[in-house]
């Protein structure tokens, strides 16, 4: 929620139909592709290294890049950990001679991904979910292979085709919002690579690792991790948000890619050989923040809380929340009802009423606007109402912003209209104390002892929902493996 309480204050969503208001509510709640910024649909053209890094094009691509996906993540070990990872890969693949830049990146999703002048990516979430050196390898090699197969660089010219498409949208319809969703779908046709691509960088990959010293299976560990780490996503619908589609989202792990990776790591030697480096892998993410940095705000349960912005919301029951860059949005696990809530800038001399009667969306039921009170803040409330959709809608004026609830229901009933007012009511100022004491969660690397099982230590987990089958994932156990005395597992603690 960081980016969009400062994008919203400059300029304003201008959402001229209930329709419109539905679409973006929706589509930012689960249906866009990388509509929030995809880095694999957008690249830079092919040029010699450092000229690429110094170029406007590749520096306005990184900073996309970053303000998508929570900015940079500041850990020395880590970063070394990488860097040094990246040189021994470097040095065993086909082009030594070419420079690649890291960059870890402050986001709870599983991702990495590679732009054609040697930039590469990777998020918090997948160096937590990885546990090991070898696995980590595995993905950078993988994406090093589509730099040096010159993929991202042969999809810019589809993605200029793209853009030309959009253009003459736009001119024959003369409708910028017909431009846009031309744009819009030519995108989700271009947010993955080919299957032919996919698997030549897995091969590549595969090649590179194992020839830098990795075990070469690594990379069938870490598709099988992504997979079910991927089946314990809220089936809401959110993740979709582009800005937090994960490495499946470009990389489907397929079970004939799984095989066809086994066959090529199978060439290069048999299982148990190469380095893993597990140890000192884990000696240092030891500390690494998990989940949502709370500078951002963060989600527990139904619970936002935004302890640098220093307020808190309950949602309705059954509602399944996401924290994204523009907004919060949710969705109840039955998809009948949404809710989207971001910031704007309103005239301290223009009413909070008189705001949801200025058109910024329409079929306001003007009888319904109603000026009110909520925790001793300034506020107003309306319904809006479409053919399928009906909206309960709030404005809402804390410090010097002004915060918009937005609540959709396909079936609108006293009940539910109920839950959405208390939802409303729950928004309130944080305690100091609660600010003070809104940490983010963390892994923390322990020694199994005699006697422990995955269920004594999953119930030490910070993690309410499926802590046991979180902590099989994340420590790429099975169910029903035991644990050996002396080795190191994560744990997810406060």
């Amino acid at each position: 929620m960081q980016a969009f309480a400062h994008e919203n204050r400059r300029r304003e969503a201008p959402w001229r139909s209930v329709a419109g208001s539905l679409a973006l509510l929706l589509v930012l709640a689960g249906c866009a592709a990388s509509g929030r910024f995809d880095p694999q649909a957008v690249a830079v053209l092919p040029e010699p290294a450092k000229q690429a890094e110094a170029s406007p094009a590749a520096q306005r691509e990184h900073q996309r890049i970053l303000a998508a996906y929570g900015g940079t993540y500041q850990d020395a070990r880590v970063e070394a950990l990488i860097a040094k990872t990246v040189e021994r890969l470097v040095a065993a693949s086909e082009r030594p001679d070419l420079h690649y830049s890291v960059t870890l990146l402050n986001s709870a999703s599983v991702n990495a991904f590679a732009l054609p002048n040697g930039r590469l990516y990777a998020t918090r979430g997948l160096v937590a979910l990885a546990n090991d050196n070898a696995e980590l390898a595995s993905v950078l090699a993988h994406e090093m292979a589509h730099v040096i197969a010159r993929h991202a660089a042969i999809r810019e010219d589809q993605v200029k085709q793209a853009a030309l498409v959009s253009r003459v949208a736009t001119d024959v319809f003369n409708d910028p919002q017909m431009g846009a969703l031309a744009l819009a779908k030519s995108k989700i046709a271009l947010a993955t690579f080919s299957r032919a691509q996919e698997l030549e960088a897995d091969g590549i990959g595969v090649g590179i690792s194992s020839r830098a010293g990795f075990d070469p299976y690594a990379a069938v560990r870490f598709l099988n991790s992504l997979g079910r780490n991927a089946e314990l996503k809220p089936q809401s619908g959110l993740s979709s948000d582009p800005r937090y589609l994960d490495f499946l989202s470009s990389h489907p792990a397929t079970p004939e890619r799984v095989k066809i990776t086994q066959a090529n790591a199978r060439q290069y030697s048999a299982p148990g050989s190469g380095e893993r480096d597990r140890a000192a892998y884990l000696a240092s993410i030891d500390g690494l923040i998990y989940g949502e940095d709370p500078s951002e705000g963060f989600v527990r349960g139904r619970r936002f809380i935004h302890p640098r912005l220093g307020f808190t919301f309950l949602a309705p029951s059954g509602f399944v929340l996401d924290n994204t860059a523009q907004a919060v949005l949710g969705v109840n696990q039955g998809g009948g009802e949404a809710l989207r809530l971001d910031v704007v800038q309103v005239p301290v001399e223009q009413s909070l009423a008189d705001y949801l009667a200025s058109g910024w969306i329409e079929n306001i039921d003007h009888g319904s606007i109603e000026s009110t009170s909520i925790n001793g803040f300034p506020a107003a409330t309306a319904i809006a109402r479409g053919e399928e959709w009906t909206f309960r809608l709030y404005a809402l004026r804390f410090g010097s912003d002004v915060y918009r609830f937005i609540f959709a229901s396909k079936q609108q009933s006293p009940e539910i209209d109920r839950a959405f007012r208390d939802a409303v009511a729950s928004f309130r100022r944080m305690t100091l104390a609660e600010i003070e004491t809104a940490r983010p969660l963390r892994l923390k690397i322990v020694t199994v002892k005699p006697g422990d099982t995955p269920e004594h230590l999953a119930a030490r987990m910070a993690i309410p929902d499926r802590a046991l089958d979180r902590f099989l994932v994340l420590n790429g156990l099975q169910p029903g493996q035991a644990l050996k005395p002396g080795e190191q597992v994560k744990l997810v603690v406060e």
